[in-house]
């Protein structure tokens, strides 16, 4: 049974509402309340913090292999930066018109959106040279770090799904083997394309705030990883430019449905995303034979194979890819550890 005990407008009309609907509209209230208390008052220490965090994710997006989403979701703030990114729309703009620039910039978290971006653009213009450096000098050792923190990123992953069943089980097939054949692909030759870029910056920025997908291996899967390296090492605003649109424009249409896929398939998702960042693996292996190599332009476009340590051709560095990997592996889990303790 229920009693009608007051109105409700609804598009403008004075609509009766039940008892039943009354704890309904209860009940939305307090989720939305608790959406917007994902958008935190903070100090300046702890934006310190929020910076700090945003380094990380920008050290992760140099790394083709570990995710600046999987670096958000253990530090605790991926919810937020998704809800926060959710708010970048036109109805924000109409309550800056409306409201003025205080409460948009509230409404926008924006303080939190901002903190975040300065640690991940201190991150990627002071270390970019440091790690084109490694790869082209250390690059087993390298990759070994990369490899341990990607199979970390498949473990982290996995343990956020909480119901095993069969189609969780053949979804992470089908995305290790999608994956896999992906990585198998020989990169686009078209990788200095301003077009290219601007679609890869689009698909990498979806990438980032993937928990457990990296920017920087979609963008190496594409073929256009050291061109963005050397574009941020030199300063060549151009291509910078055009992948800074493309990511743009990728995430202000990509963060609606990831958002709408975590809340209403979160499950599927995370198998889908564990399966694909296990298939990944197969690209990030430290020891390869080269193929091929083209020259397109002033860039070096590599076609290689994975093989045994035991079967490299050169000094196999086994001792040290094994502490790399171990490191890279551990990191995950110390970032997660001391997450869940702050």
């Amino acid at each position: 049974m229920s009693f009608k005990l007051g109105k409700y407008t609804i598009m403008g009309k004075l609509v009766p509402i039940s008892c039943n609907s009354k704890i309904l509209f209860l009940y939305l209230f307090l989720e939305s309340q608790m959406q917007t208390n994902h958008m935190k008052t903070r100090s300046m220490l702890q934006y310190l913090f929020v910076t700090l965090k945003g380094m990380a994710m920008g050290v992760a997006e140099l790394v083709p292999g570990v995710s600046g989403g999987t670096i958000a979701f253990v530090a605790g703030i991926y919810e937020e930066l998704i809800a926060s990114i959710n708010k970048v729309n036109l109805k924000s703009l109409q309550i800056w018109r409306e409201k003025g620039f205080k409460v948009f910039w509230t409404e926008l978290n924006g303080n939190f959106l901002v903190a975040l971006a300065l640690g991940m653009a201190l991150s990627i213009f002071s270390l970019s040279r440091g790690i084109s450096w490694l790869l082209e000098n250390e690059p087993i050792p390298l990759w070994s770090f990369f490899f341990g923190l990607v199979l970390a990123s498949v473990v982290f992953v996995g343990k956020a799904i909480k119901k095993w069943n069969f189609i969780a089980i053949l979804l992470l097939i089908i995305g290790a083997v999608v994956a896999y054949f992906i990585t198998t692909l020989p990169p686009s030759a078209n990788s200095d394309s301003l077009p290219f870029l601007f679609f890869s910056g689009a698909l990498a920025i979806c990438a980032m705030i993937l928990p457990g997908i990296s920017g920087s291996f979609i963008l190496v899967l594409l073929g256009s990883y050291k061109t963005v390296l050397d574009a941020v090492d030199e300063r060549d605003f151009k291509i910078l430019a055009t992948v800074a649109l493309g990511a743009l424009f990728g995430l202000l249409s990509f963060a609606k449905l990831l958002k709408w896929m975590f809340d209403n398939h979160k499950n599927i998702t995370l198998a889908v995303l564990t399966g694909f960042i296990l298939g990944s693996l197969n690209k990030i292996w430290p020891w390869k034979n080269i193929l091929e190599t083209r020259t397109i332009g002033k860039k070096i476009i590599v076609i290689d194979e994975n093989i045994s340590p035991f079967s490299f051709d050169g000094e196999p560095q086994i001792l040290a890819a094994i502490v790399a990997a171990i490191i890279g592996f551990s990191l995950i889990f110390i970032l997660e550890k001391v997450a869940s303790q702050k």
